[in-house]
């Protein structure tokens, strides 16, 4: 890993001359004994109720106007890459992606360069911020986005720790807490097999879901099942007509409930092995 530069406003979070949102939502988290503790301590009961927020969409980062404005009508956010244009195209609510998955599919290395320059201009208001990570990299990414974690401490807002195939709950649990969340990524298949593990995961942990390329009616409906935070896709980026069907979607899932899932039931109730994994999915 190279040494990249990181915000100098960063050090105004750190020294304590500014309080971040992510720091009051795990200082207030610890007063009620929801970040965290309570997965593996048995000792230690959760002072609250789990009532996970309703889930959100991002989507991808787009210059073309109509799109834009279809996204903005329909309440949904925006995903800016580190490896695109940094532009949050007038959205108040954003979140940053590091430019790992767009480098991986142009076949280039990681520009952690270019992730530095948008952590600096972008990271400090955004909603939240994928640690940078090693596409289908396994056990060797983890490593990586961890001393990523341990150089982004008293970050703001909240980082997403990235898992994909070759990682388990066990690999990432004690990492979690309310200010450092869960990003679903991977390949598809897998994705969708252990995608409710992973929101089971992060209510154990009281931590953020975020599930990436989600681009159908069928695994929107999968990600609110998983109590899944938010998801992001293409799909209503590149093509404002899909955009209506995949928000019917959106409003559907949220308002209907999963009689199956767990990721909402009292910690008590969550498995510690998250039911991992679960069975076997087909591709949607």
């Amino acid at each position: 890993m190279t040494t990249v530069p990181l915000p100098a406003w960063l050090e105004t979070y750190r020294s304590g001359d500014r309080l971040s949102k992510a720091q009051a939502n795990l200082a207030y988290a610890s007063y009620y004994c929801m970040a965290g503790e309570s997965d593996m301590e048995v000792d230690v009961e959760e002072r609250l109720g789990y009532m996970p927020p309703s889930m959100v969409a991002y989507a991808s980062r787009t210059g073309t106007r109509r799109n834009l404005d279809a996204l903005r009508n329909a309440g949904w956010r925006l995903l800016v890459s580190a490896a695109g244009v940094l532009r949050t195209e007038g959205f108040e609510r954003y979140a940053l992606d590091n430019g790992a998955w767009s480098a991986f599919q142009q076949g280039r290395s990681f520009d952690e360069a270019a992730f530095g320059v948008a952590l600096d201009k972008l990271g400090e208001h955004a909603d939240w911020v994928v640690i940078p990570d090693i596409v289908a990299g396994g056990m060797e990414s983890l490593d990586f986005s961890v001393k990523w974690l341990d150089r982004l401490q008293g970050f703001p807002q909240t980082l997403l720790l990235a898992v994909q195939d070759g990682m388990q709950p066990d690999d990432v649990r004690e990492l979690l807490n309310p200010s450092v969340g869960i990003f679903v990524g991977g390949s598809t298949a897998w994705k969708l097999k252990t995608m409710e593990s992973w929101g089971v995961l992060a209510r154990r942990r009281n931590c953020y879901l975020h599930v990436g390329r989600v681009n159908s009616a069928r695994r929107i409906a999968m990600c609110a099942a998983a109590c899944a935070s938010s998801f992001d896709g293409t799909s209503a980026t590149r093509f404002a007509q899909s955009l209506p069907n995949l928000d019917d979607a959106l409003g559907y899932a949220v308002n209907q409930s999963d009689l199956f899932s767990v990721a909402t039931e009292n910690i008590e109730q969550t498995p510690f092995n998250c039911r991992w994994p679960l069975a076997n999915l087909e591709a949607a």
